[in-house]
């Protein structure tokens, strides 16, 4: 362990994209465990599209920020969490956190995945995946969809999930070429577009001329319009995110013909993952023995060093990353390895 202990502070509210001036590193002695309490050293950090929402009011100014974290119990001072055990909990920007045991989950021992995956494909963004597509979708056999942010860490979790469920045809929408090439060759989308090439109506109708499904929208905006006019009878819409407007909070509102909803009898529905966490065991049931097998792969891009966190927020919300941002500890280095 290093002698001191890192936090990372959010200094003012962003008008617009954030910058690095709007956070602060803070350096402070480790902190103690108190009574009925564990010392956490962090591994692994999740950065994610919610916490630019969180920026606006949520989080409180000159405070630790909040994240979902694995890290490994180094100091316990209840019996409910041995030291050396590998836990998941939200008290992240940080290096070091002090939880009790009702903050944490405990991370079960799998031979052969790494402890990134568990906040990738095992974490949030596998089990948002999961979710929109057992529980609000009801996804059947066959039928087709269309993924928003496709080439982003739930976007690229939908689509492997899905496939593995028996979608029909899938779609996805990226923010560049490469991204679309990623998308088809590496990702397992039949069609892919990119959204800043044209009016995402005349995309989408290209690339899914018969219609679609289901929609998994992580973006709203236009790309949710097109959607609606592109789904078929009893079509679902599983709302996700709206990245798309997390940094122009004056974007123009969705436009779509509202009689669509009435006369396709379609279902618009958003959810809120924390309200799922029942589900996560049967998550694992699923995907273990496909990512065992290699049937299911984590999409990850992976920064090393805390210090590197604000820069790793920072070019997930510009679309700089290829699946779940994570960023590694230094000294964790083979840590997957070890649980």
């Amino acid at each position: 362990m290093t002698d001191t202990a890192l936090t990372v502070h959010q200094t003012a509210r962003p008008a617009g994209f954030p910058s690095p001036d709007h956070f602060r590193f803070v350096e402070a002695p480790i902190p103690e465990p108190g009574p009925g309490t564990a010392l956490v050293e962090n591994l692994y950090w999740s950065v994610d599209p919610y916490h630019r929402e969180m920026m606006d009011g949520d989080f409180a100014l000159d405070a630790p920020l909040e994240g979902r974290t694995l890290g490994r119990v180094v100091a316990s001072r209840t019996p409910s969490l041995a030291e050396g055990e590998i836990v998941h909990h939200r008290h992240g920007w940080r290096t070091h956190s002090v939880v009790r045991a009702a903050d944490v989950r405990r991370i079960p021992r799998i031979d052969g995945v790494p402890l990134s995956t568990h906040l990738s494909l095992f974490g949030g963004t596998g089990l948002t995946a999961y979710v929109a597509l057992t529980r609000i979708a009801r996804l059947r056999e066959g039928e087709d969809l269309f993924v928003s942010a496709a080439a982003g860490a739930v976007g690229t979790a939908t689509a492997r999930i899905a496939r593995l469920l028996g979608a029909g045809r899938l779609i996805g929408s990226a923010g560049s070429a490469e991204k679309v090439r990623y998308l088809t060759e590496r990702v397992g989308y039949d069609e892919a577009f990119d959204y800043r090439s044209g009016p995402a109506a005349a995309l989408l109708g290209e690339a899914a001329p018969d219609g679609i499904d289901v929609f998994v929208d992580n973006v709203g905006g236009e790309q949710l319009g097109a959607a609606i006019g592109a789904l078929r009878g009893r079509g679902r819409v599983v709302r996700v995110g709206t990245i798309g407007q997390y940094n122009t909070p004056d974007a123009p509102p969705v436009v779509f013909d509202h009689a669509d909803v009435v006369e396709k009898s379609l279902r618009i529905e958003g959810f809120h993952v924390r309200d799922y966490a029942d589900v996560q065991e049967e998550l694992y049931e699923f995907a273990v023995p496909h990512l065992l097998k290699g049937t299911l792969v984590p999409d990850e891009t992976v920064l090393v060093g805390f210090e590197r966190i604000v820069e790793a927020f920072l070019l997930m919300l510009r679309g700089g990353n290829l699946g779940k941002t994570i960023v590694q500890a230094r000294h964790s280095c083979g840590a997957g390895s070890e649980q």
